[in-house]
């Protein structure tokens, strides 16, 4: 029985590395490409001479294709404040980023198919357009601390010919890919002890589609567990074979990813308390609204 088992979980265990392998790389080089052509400084003018509207808009979108190199969410968002983009805008930058991105948007068709992965993008980024201009309309925009921004450039912003961008590009794919390769792996692994392992009567008990709370439980138990959603993208693909509803993995996901205890870290230097709560709140709630929506498509 034992090696029965050992044999499913390396089987699960290579092909899912080898899968998410591929992709990672390859979207990760097409994301290395838009940076090449779209730089920063641009997404931020663009945002800055827009109505909050149309800005919110185009923060959710700029956050839908970043990060594009090692600089972070945070740095990019005090740019853009500092840069004269509208506070809604930069806030729905700040809830789409995390969330949208490529790659994680790729590793959601694999994990849970186009319609639930269409159905999550819409959610999200509908729901990061609402939040943007609700914080701004409350007054939110004086929550913010007082931060100096030092912004280093890339080395991808210096060479413009389309040889020296492709190469950049490849080498930013492989290198994001060496940084997170462990994390990758370790989600594999950790996913593959689960579908060869764990009686599936126990996962389907605690966080099957029967438990109505499985939502907002998995969406709060994501935040401090803090498993990269790179990580989490195999084990939920386990979770979900097991039993677990498709709805709680996704709030897993979300909580983990969009109000990890790092950032929360990070953001309380920026952010006053108030804003700080609302970033939560609305990380959660997202987190819910779209495990619940998830559950009712796959019914």
């Amino acid at each position: 029985m034992f090696w029965d088992n050992l044999t499913v979980a390396a089987k699960f265990f290579i092909e899912i590395s080898v899968e998410l392998t591929i992709l990672f790389i390859g979207i990760t080089f097409l994301v290395g490409l838009i940076q090449e052509y779209v730089p920063d400084e641009t997404i931020k003018r663009a945002l800055g001479g827009r109505n909050k509207v149309i800005g919110s808009i185009l923060g959710a979108g700029f956050g839908a294709i970043t990060p594009f190199c090692s600089c972070s969410t945070i740095p990019l968002l005090l740019g853009m404040l500092k840069a004269g983009a509208p506070f809604a805008a930069a806030m729905a930058f700040l809830f789409s980023s995390p969330l949208l991105n490529p790659v994680i948007i790729s590793l959601f068709v694999i994990l849970l198919g186009w319609k639930v992965t269409a159905l999550y993008f819409v959610v999200v980024f509908m729901s990061t357009i609402a939040i943007g201009l609700l914080l701004d309309w409350l007054g939110f925009s004086n929550q913010i601390k007082p931060v100096a921004v030092v912004r280093n450039r890339c080395a991808c912003e210096q060479d413009t010919n389309a040889k020296s961008r492709i190469q950049r590009s490849a080498v930013f794919a492989f290198s994001l890919f060496r940084q997170l390769m462990p994390y990758l792996l370790l989600g594999a692994g950790i996913g593959a002890f689960i579908h060869g392992f764990v009686p599936t009567e126990v996962i389907t008990r605690i966080a099957g589609p029967s438990n109505p709370l499985a939502v907002p439980v998995a969406a709060i138990i994501g935040v401090p567990i803090y498993i990269r959603a790179e990580t989490m993208i195999p084990i939920g693909l386990a979770l979900i074979e097991k039993g677990m509803s498709v709805g709680a993995v996704l709030a897993l996901i979300i909580g983990g990813a969009g109000a990890s205890i790092p950032e929360l870290t990070l953001l309380s230097s920026i952010f006053k308390k108030r804003l700080l709560t609302a970033f939560m709140i609305t990380v959660f709630s997202i987190a819910v609204i779209a495990g619940y929506l998830a559950n009712l498509l796959t019914l």
